[in-house]
């Protein structure tokens, strides 16, 4: 053990781990194994090193510095292309952010929630392993940032990219169904509450030129479902946000410059929320005056009576964490075919399932 006094060896800026090692006259590996590899020193050796680590200010290997050193972080980061608000806001997130959380800590990883809607930066800049997307605009830079990182990456509910995995939905057969079902019930003129249609964040009357340039593929996928039913006029509606007040905006814009609506398709079950709330202030009785049909099928909803398209959002974050777990294994996961969706009828059409 060195003779020199603590003080004497106590280092004038940063304590390092050279400096621990210095202190108690010992090797870097041996104090690099007090933090690392405990196993490897006698109690008494490892109390000697963390207490003049602690006596010098040391607070042990950088979690970075280490991690580069093993090419591994441990961290899977969840890109979202929404302020982070509404990852906690909408119910069917939780359920997918949940569902994928347990598949990843079951294989001892971590999760990282990068919400970047306006600047790729943080993507860019994120120490992990591998990066699934939940929601990204095509051709958006933030969807560019992260297939320049060339890591293992799932997209979810986007359109195919190379070097990349794919997990979705029957997204344009639910809304299908959903659009044909009013038509069974006699309604010709329909409105339509949509999610973004692009990265601009507006809301109003989206316009034919508008709803064919569409880089969301969820609202583009949707639109295009309910677009296959004949015999009715639909009237696309653009939210800003996926808020219970941005889908009460939109109801009300929509049954008061179209009085002659009587139903309103919903792309999710959050606006449908607001389309109720609107409906109640017009003083337009669900189902007698007007019909709605959200998306997603969340736990409210049942109790609302919502008829609603069920999408299986616990399958996909499972999903989404298996094929993950795929890539980082060094497996290349044939492609899954989109998990399936259905109509589940329920009050706010007229019509139970029975």
């Amino acid at each position: 053990m060195s003779s020199a006094s603590p003080s004497a060896l106590r280092p004038a800026g940063r304590a390092t781990l050279r400096d621990v090692a210095r202190m108690v006259g010992v090797s870097v590996a041996t104090v690099s194994n007090a933090y690392n590899r405990p196993d490897q020193l006698s109690d008494d050796l490892r109390e000697r090193v963390l207490a003049a680590a602690k006596d010098l200010g040391y607070q042990g290997p950088n979690p970075l510095a280490r991690s580069l050193r093993r090419g591994k972080t441990g961290v899977i980061g969840l890109v979202y292309d929404a302020p982070l608000e509404y990852a906690f806001a909408d119910p069917a997130a939780i359920v997918f952010l949940g569902s994928l959380s347990r598949t990843l800590q079951a294989a001892d990883l971590n999760l990282l929630l990068l919400s970047a809607p306006a600047d790729p930066g943080p993507v860019r800049e994120a120490s992990v392993d591998g990066l699934v997307v939940y929601c990204a605009a095509q051709g958006s830079p933030l969807l560019a940032a992260v297939l320049e990182r060339r890591l293992p990456t799932v997209l979810v509910d986007q359109e195919a990219q190379a070097g990349a995995v794919q997990v979705g939905i029957e997204d344009a057969g639910g809304a299908k169904q959903a659009a044909e079902h009013l038509r069974e019930l006699g309604h010709q003129h329909i409105g339509v509450i949509c999610l973004e249609v692009g990265p601009e964040r507006r809301s109003g009357p989206v316009s034919a030129q508008r709803e064919a340039g569409a880089t969301y593929p969820t609202t583009a996928q949707r639109l295009r479902g309910y677009r296959q039913v004949a015999g009715v006029t639909l009237y696309p509606y653009e939210t800003a946000s996926n808020l219970p007040a941005a889908g009460e905006e939109a109801a009300l814009a929509l049954l008061q410059s179209h009085p002659h609506i009587t139903a309103l398709l919903c792309m999710s079950d959050v606006l449908a929320q607001g389309a109720y709330q609107a409906a109640a202030a017009l003083g337009r009785q669900i189902p007698a005056a007007l019909s709605v049909v959200g998306y997603d099928d969340i736990p409210l909803s049942a109790a609302l009576g919502l008829t609603t398209v069920q999408q299986p959002t616990a399958e996909k974050g499972q999903q989404a964490g298996e094929r993950l777990l795929s890539l980082l294994s060094g497996e290349s996961p044939a492609a899954a075919p989109p998990l399936p969706t259905r109509l589940v009828l329920r009050e706010s059409t007229g019509r139970v399932k029975g």
